[in-house]
């Protein structure tokens, strides 16, 4: 059986793969920073060594937005270097390379929807070492597939949707940013676009791979946080009134893009999916909620 390694085991897309795990026809190595360092190209080495993966699933990134501004050593080194030794390690074993990026590479000043050859322009460092890591995940492995995805939520981990459930069930109003727009994506719906990929994706030595390319994901739709949160609210029936601020009320240390809004023609034409509307993911979710 062929092995299918994984980085970032404990994030919100780590821990809904690992729920897709045993219903796949792929023997799972699913690792942390414990289990596997990815800044690390000697533990890397060891470890293609010993599993000799079909696949490398890479769901480890620093994610700290705001932190990364002055963190920049340590997010450039999980988002970028060790994306590089992952795709070279790839490479040498004939592995295919599944790596997930962000939205956070676009400025956010387009009025239409991204597509995947619009230019890269991020507005902070954390996007930046993001488009860093594609760059080096393509020169070192022409077999990688990137997937941008954005708003990233799931019933694991910390995110966007328990912090509301938790504001709304301490106060009785809380303010959200009604100017940034974007599309929701429920980890559980692209945890199971991977493996869809996964699986018509051709996993031997003497097939080709004609599929790699950089893909953008996420469900239906276009809201601002204000929206997301208003939903939540709503679909809780949780007594908390939520009052729309604009972007220059909430200051953070990192800029933000206004529009992150994807164009998903590629990924649904190329691999035959359907995608969800955002509202009904957000309902699956808290139901586990």
């Amino acid at each position: 059986m062929a092995y299918i390694l994984v980085s970032g085991r404990d994030g919100q897309l780590g821990n809904e793969l690992k729920d897709l795990a045993s219903k796949q026809n792929f023997e799972f190595v699913l690792t942390d920073v414990n289990d596997l360092d990815i800044t690390d190209e000697n533990a890397l080495k060891e470890a293609f060594g010993k599993y000799k993966p079909a696949y490398f699933i890479n769901c480890a990134a620093y994610t700290a937005v705001d932190k990364a501004e002055t963190n920049k050593e340590i997010a450039n080194k999980i988002n970028a270097e060790a994306v590089g030794y992952i795709a070279r390690q790839c490479q040498q074993h004939n592995t295919m390379l599944i790596h997930i990026s962000t939205d956070y590479v676009f400025d956010g000043k387009s009025t239409q929807p991204y597509k995947e050859d619009d230019k890269a322009d991020p507005v902070n460092y954390y996007g930046y070492t993001k488009w860093l890591g594609e760059k080096l995940a393509l020169e070192n492995n022409p077999a990688t597939i990137i997937i941008r995805t954005s708003w990233v939520y799931s019933s694991y981990g910390a995110n966007f949707v328990k912090t509301m459930l938790r504001l709304m069930s301490e106060r009785k109003e809380i303010n959200v940013v009604n100017d940034q727009f974007g599309s929701p994506t429920y980890a559980k719906d692209l945890a199971e676009v991977i493996m869809y990929i996964v699986n018509r994706e051709p996993s031997t030595v003497n097939e080709p791979r004609s599929l790699n390319d950089i893909y953008h994901f996420s469900n239906e739709g276009n809201i601002s946080w204000y929206d997301f949160a208003v939903a939540i609210r709503d679909i809780k029936q949780l007594d908390c009134v939520v009052h729309p601020i604009p972007t220059i009320a909430y200051p953070t240390p990192a800029k933000r893009p206004a529009y992150s809004v994807f164009d998903k023609t590629k990924i649904v034409s190329t691999f035959n999916i359907k995608l969800k509307d955002w509202k009904d993911s957000l309902r699956e979710c808290l139901q586990f909620l």
